[in-house]
C-alpha cells in the first residue's frame, strides 16, 4: 500500500468513528502515512485536506520524502502551526493519540488555539487509529521487514566465532553492530544485549565489560534497521559443555518457544499464543522464572501493538508481525531466550529469523 492508500485508510477510520480531523505526532506514525524521516514533524489531517509541519532543516528532505500531503516549513512551534492549521480548516474538534502527547504538549496545543476553542477542541482518542493501521503490514512491509530479519540471522553466523573466553560482553556487541553497518543496516533497532553466566539471568543484561571465562550461557538479544523496518531475535549459546539443569531448562524454553510459534494462526488470541509457550514452562515446573510477556509486535518500530501476552484478546490476523520470545531467568545462576520474529499469514506463521535454535556449544 502507498502513502495515499495509507492516508485513504486512516480517513476511513475517521470517516467511521465520526472523527473530523486529527493531530498526528508521533514521528513512526507520520512516517508511516507520508514518508517524512525527519526529527521534528506533525500531520494534520482532516476529511479532504493534510498538512505537513516541519521546520527548516528539513526543507529539502521533506520535498523528497513526503508523499500525500502539502508541506509546510513553520517559522516557530511546528505543534503550534499545525494546530492553527487545525482550527482554520474549519473542524470542530481535533482528536489526538493521548499516549504520545504529553502534558505539557497538550497544553501548547490548547494555547495555539482561540481560547473559545481551548477546552473542547482537541479530544483524545479512545483507539489509536494509526498504531492499529500499522499492526497489518502491506506485502511491500514484509519484504523489508524479512529483509531485515534474515541480515540479523546472517549476523548470528559472523558473531559466533568471535564468542571466546578473554573477550567482553561490549566487544561481542560492538563487533555485531560493526558488521551490522557493514552490512547496510542504517543502525541497531535497541541496544545490543550480550549477557554471559550469571549475567544472562538479566532478561535485559545490556553488554558491559564483563569478560567471558568458562562455561555458561551466552544470551544475544539484538536488532537491525534496514529500509526503516526493525529485526529482532535472541540467541543463547553455551561456552563448554552445558549441566544437566541448564540443558534441561533449555530444552524446556526451546519447546515452549516452538509450541508459541505453532500457536500463531489467523483467530488465535495473542492470550492463546502466550499460553501455548507458558504452559510448557508450567509442566517443566520453571513458568515461575518466565518473567514477561512471550511477545510483542514489530515494524517501523521495534515495540508495535499487538502484545502477546497473558489474557490479551488481540486476535490474530494476516499481516501482523510478532516476536516469539519465552525465556526462563535464575537468578544467580543462568537465563535462556529463543526469540524468533513470525508473520501470520492465511494459514498460520512464517518464521522469519530461521537461524538455528538447538543449543550451541562453543
Amino acid at each position: 500500500m502507498n502513502h495515499s492508500g495509507r492516508m485513504r485508510a486512516l480517513r476511513k477510520r475517521m470517516q467511521e468513528q465520526g472523527i473530523e480531523s486529527v493531530l498526528v505526532t508521533h514521528l513512526p506514525d507520520v512516517r508511516y502515512l507520508c514518508g517524512f524521516t525527519g526529527s521534528n514533524a506533525a500531520l494534520a489531517v482532516t476529511a479532504k485536506r493534510a498538512a505537513m509541519f516541519t521546520d527548516g532543516r528539513y526543507t529539502s528532505q521533506a520535498k523528497e520524502e513526503t508523499k500525500g500531503a502539502p508541506i509546510v516549513i513553520a517559522k516557530k512551534s511546528v505543534l503550534r502551526e499545525a494546530c492553527v492549521w487545525l482550527e482554520k480548516s474549519g473542524a470542530a474538534t481535533a482528536h489526538f493519540d493521548p499516549e504520545q502527547t504529553t502534558f505539557a504538549a497538550l497544553n501548547m496545543m490548547r494555547d495555539a488555539v482561540n481560547k473559545g476553542k481551548r477546552r473542547g477542541f482537541f479530544q483524545p482518542l479512545k483507539n489509536a487509529i494509526v498504531p492499529e493501521l500499522r499492526m497489518l503490514k502491506d506485502g511491500d512491509e514484509l519484504l523489508l521487514i524479512e529483509e531485515a530479519a534474515l541480515l540479523g540471522c546472517n549476523l548470528f553466523t559472523l558473531i559466533l566465532p568471535h564468542i571466546q573466553a578473554g573477550v567482553s560482553e561490549s566487544e561481542i556487541a560492538a563487533d555485531l553492530e560493526f558488521f551490522a553497518r557493514s552490512m547496510g543496516a542504517e543502525g541497531m533497532s535497541f541496544e545490543t544485549i550480550v549477557a554471559y553466566g550469571k549475567r544472562s539471568s538479566f532478561p535485559h543484561g545490556r553488554a558491559t565489560a564483563a569478560k567471558l571465562s568458562g562455561r555458561g550461557f551466552v544470551t544475544l538479544d539484538f536488532g537491525v534497521i534496514l529500509n526503516g523496518y526493525c529485526s529482532d531475535m535472541t540467541r543463547t549459546v553455551h561456552m563448554g559443555k552445558p549441566g544437566n539443569p541448564e540443558q534441561f531448562a533449555y530444552e524446556a524454553v526451546l519447546e515452549a518457544q516452538e509450541a508459541a510459534v505453532a500457536a500463531v494462526k489467523p483467530g488465535a488470541t495473542c492470550g492463546e499464543v502466550d499460553e501455548a509457550a507458558r504452559s510448557v514452562l508450567r509442566k517443566a515446573k520453571l513458568d515461575r522464572y518466565f518473567t514477561h510477556s512471550t511477545g510483542h509486535g514489530v515494524g517501523i518500530e521495534i515495540h508495535e501493538p499487538p502484545r502477546v501476552g497473558s489474557e490479551q484478546k488481540q486476535v490474530l490476523a494476516p499481516g501482523m508481525v510478532i516476536t516469539i520470545e519465552p525465556g526462563v531467568y535464575i537468578e544467580g545462576k543462568f537465563g535462556i531466550r529463543i526469540e524468533d520474529m513470525i508473520a501470520v499469514t492465511a494459514s498460520g506463521g512464517k518464521i522469519l529469523t530461521p537461524a538455528p535454535k538447538a543449543m550451541i556449544q562453543l
